[in-house]
């Protein structure tokens, strides 16, 4: 099936399993990503960052497999695929596992309560021959079902806000717009960094 003739519906969105591992590569790849979804657990400086990026992205892509090889809880995430063809991603990890989110400056000090069932998206990343084709759309609704069969009692989002648009390849944590359509609400942050939030079951309470 071809890109022009693609629609949402004909998307088949499921969990990234290591059957999966190459056909994400490839849409990494694809995407001149090097970054093949480590941000979130790379410890060092925004300069080391760019360092691994420019010179060891292999060392990205290899750590996220063998992540997902022994079931790691921090590579999980959701595929789109147009037939056998990778075209979109979405990280979806237990927020537990990405402590990094709470240290970032534009997050640091927010009360966001307790990780214990809660999902973050982490990003997101539409293949370029299929982006504005419903992609983002078809796995933010697949990241809701899985949150929902895993039994999780919420689901977040870390969109970026500006006032001017933004350009595709900035939108890796997802458009505003596309969660608030998808019933998610803001519910903390700020006008730039704001934190959606989806009620997926209410948490069981002691009486």
């Amino acid at each position: 099936m071809s890109a022009e003739s693609t629609k949402a519906a004909d998307l088949r969105v499921t969990e990234l399993t290591i059957d999966h591992l190459d056909a994400w590569s490839g849409l990494f790849v694809a995407c001149a990503s090097d970054c093949f979804c480590r941000y979130w657990h790379f410890e060092g400086t925004k300069n080391d960052w760019l360092a691994q990026l420019a010179l060891r992205p292999e060392t990205n892509e290899r750590t996220q497999r063998e992540r997902v090889i022994a079931h790691h809880a921090e590579a999980g995430g959701m595929l789109a695929f147009d037939g056998e063809v990778a075209v979109g991603w979405l990280k979806l990890v237990p927020r537990e596992t990405v402590p990094k989110l709470r240290r970032l400056p534009v997050y640091r000090g927010l009360d966001l309560g307790d990780d214990e069932g809660v999902l973050s998206i982490g990003c997101l990343l539409t293949h370029p021959s299929y982006r504005r084709k419903g992609v983002a759309r078809a796995l933010v609704l697949g990241a809701i079902r899985a949150a929902t069969k895993r039994g999780a009692t919420a689901l977040e989002a870390y969109p970026h806000v500006r006032s001017e648009a933004l350009r595709d390849e900035e939108l890796w944590m997802g458009p505003a717009s596309l969660f608030e359509e998808c019933g998610f609400s803001s519910v903390g942050g700020n006008t730039a960094y704001p934190v959606f939030r989806r009620t997926i079951r209410l948490p069981m309470t002691l009486e």
